[in-house]
């Protein structure tokens, strides 16, 4: 008999630590997919339920943190094709999850292609490595190089086009 996650309190404990643990980079990485606070959290509570009904490496932190990421990635194109999102104009106002400094560099970043913009927003914001990303998004780390230069190029035309200016 196959024992489920979350049948016994060490599980319970381990899954709540794990949900601790990341929910602040869980909800970065869908706000910066979805553009809105209310559905990142929404993306959080379904991604929290999918970690306690799944098989998720829960002993091993570097894979637990990719498969994380995949996951929140994925709910967030889920998302993106629902009826719901593409028949609805969302009204509620953007909290500033970011430094001020930053914001402004962060709203070109959303104008990105998705695959630059959550490269992008990996290595930059959240310090993954090129070989990190690869794993994470399963793609090969040249792609994820070819990914990442694309969107700098197109991230610095958005930025001299706004007229930002940089050192």
């Amino acid at each position: 008999m196959s024992k489920k996650i979350g049948t016994e309190n060490s599980d319970t404990e381990l899954i709540e630590k794990t949900i601790r643990q990341y929910a602040d980079m869980i909800i970065r990485i869908a706000y910066q997919n979805t553009k809105s606070y209310s559905d990142a959290e929404d993306i959080l509570q379904e991604v929290s339920v999918a970690l306690v009904t799944s098989k998720a490496p829960l002993g091993d932190d570097t894979h637990l943190k990719h498969w994380l990421i995949r996951v929140t990635v994925n709910k967030c194109h889920d998302l993106h094709k629902s009826y719901w999102r593409r028949n609805v104009e969302p009204i509620d106002d953007h909290p500033n999850l970011v430094s001020p400094e930053h914001e402004e560099v962060l709203e070109e970043v959303f104008r990105l292609p998705e695959n630059y913009r959550n490269t992008i927003y990996l290595y930059y914001y959240e310090n993954f490595s090129i070989a990190e990303i690869a794993e994470t998004l399963d793609r090969s780390p040249n792609t994820i190089s070819t990914w990442l230069r694309r969107g700098r190029k197109k991230l610095k035309e958005f930025l001299v086009e706004g007229g930002f200016q940089y050192e």
